[in-house]
């Protein structure tokens, strides 16, 4: 069995939609539209590269396929990241950041589990594989959390530092994630995969199809983001933790709750939590380095967290020390 007539469909559908977010980009729409489409055709590159990252998973295991879909899922993050950084939108690609890392792990991640939990009831995952995650998870949080930490001594020594203390937790984020990437790919699937309906020419043509769609459609919506958001009336960290965040992860949003629904829990979870665990270990000290190249110079003091433990310690004193 081949492509079948709905794997057509699907296929002109998000051609369409990606050319129509293209005119409305060079036509100068009306931002919001502009925007809307834009998010609207990723949503729909979404669809379609969860359809052909199932094909690819019948042939090399969840493991591997799950950690390639995760990194064509975050281009258009990547993408809509260094075109804000280009922009100087630094506070929105730190609040994306953030918001990438606690929607995966716990929003879509939650969703995955009432989807496949009300479809097919109990579900069994890969205790070794969840437990590497959640170690590689809180090393990840720990190491991403030290600049902050310095910016809340709020000395000007601290300060100082905080440029060249981001760069040294990025280089330990990328170390850390090549070391363990190998440990990852080699866990073993506990569910038998249905044999694959598509060729793999198609299928990667498919992935790479999608994912060079979704890095153009990205530029379209970071160049309609900071006017959409003030004509809606969105401040920068919502418009990064919330909007950013959501259109970035679509992918992963998307495919990790349809892969639930069709009971393969460890595929879904690979791809939700590789996911995050590729935003905190990969895409954010990339960017961090990239930033040397811009005006606008990207680092590790997560003004948002700050904020949010500043007024936590305000709330209940006897947390200070």
């Amino acid at each position: 069995m081949g492509v079948t007539r709905r794997d057509v469909i699907e296929l002109g559908v998000a051609g369409v939609l990606l050319a129509v977010a293209g005119v409305a980009h060079v036509a100068d729409a009306t931002p919001v539209l502009t925007f809307a489409l834009a998010a609207l055709a990723i949503a729909v590159l979404a669809r379609l590269v969860g359809t052909a990252t199932e094909q690819l998973g019948s042939r090399v295991g969840s493991s591997a396929a799950g950690a390639i879909q995760s990194g064509l899922g975050n281009l258009p993050e990547l993408f809509i990241a260094l075109f804000a950084l280009h922009q100087g939108l630094t506070l929105v690609v730190q609040s994306a950041l953030v918001g990438s890392v606690i929607a995966n792990s716990v929003f879509v991640l939650g969703l995955a589990f009432i989807a496949g939990g009300v479809k097919h009831g109990r579900q069994n995952f890969d205790f070794p594989r969840a437990r590497l995650i959640a170690t590689l998870m809180i090393l990840s949080a720990a190491i991403l959390a030290l600049p902050t930490l310095s910016h809340a001594v709020q000395t000007t020594a601290a300060a100082s530092h905080e440029k060249a203390l981001s760069l040294i937790c990025a280089g330990v984020l990328l170390t850390l994630f090549f070391l363990t990437l190998p440990g990852l790919l080699a866990v073993r699937d506990t569910f038998e995969s249905d044999p694959a309906r598509w060729s793999l020419p198609i299928t990667v043509a498919v992935l790479g199809g999608a994912g060079v769609g979704a890095a153009f459609v990205s530029d379209w919506f970071v160049t309609a983001l900071k006017p959409a958001t003030e004509a809606l009336g969105m401040s920068e960290v919502f418009a990064g933790l919330i909007v950013v965040a959501i259109a970035g992860n679509a992918v992963e949003n998307v495919v990790g709750v349809q892969l639930a629904a069709r009971n393969r829990p460890d595929f879904a979870i690979s791809v939700i939590i590789n996911s995050a665990l590729q935003v905190a270990l990969l895409l954010t000290p990339v960017l961090v380095f990239v930033s040397l190249f811009f005006a606008t110079t990207l680092t590790l003091v997560f003004l948002l967290l700050f904020s949010v433990c500043h007024r936590l310690l305000d709330s209940f004193p006897t947390l200070r020390l």
